[in-house]
């Protein structure tokens, strides 16, 4: 079994955005949702879909960025 970064992927109301993403990338996203969607024994899971788990988890482990966060939340 593969080991992925991204877990299920929740169902729940989003925010519409457009946006435009290289061809290579939604190849990829393509891939990437047909293999998480193998791996959790369901069909191939939408690029739309996997593109908020993706900037939430880079997010979440970003040092970088929490470490900003905390230093502007400071009064």
């Amino acid at each position: 079994m593969t080991k992925l970064k991204l877990g299920p992927i929740p169902d729940d109301k989003p925010v519409k955005l457009t946006v435009e993403l290289p061809a290579e990338l939604h190849r990829d996203l393509i891939v990437y949702g047909d293999i998480l969607g193998r791996e959790a024994g369901q069909g191939p899971i939408e690029a739309k879909k996997l593109i908020a788990p993706m900037l939430e988890r880079f997010i979440a482990t970003d040092r970088g960025f929490a470490k900003a966060r905390r230093l502007q939340a400071k009064p």
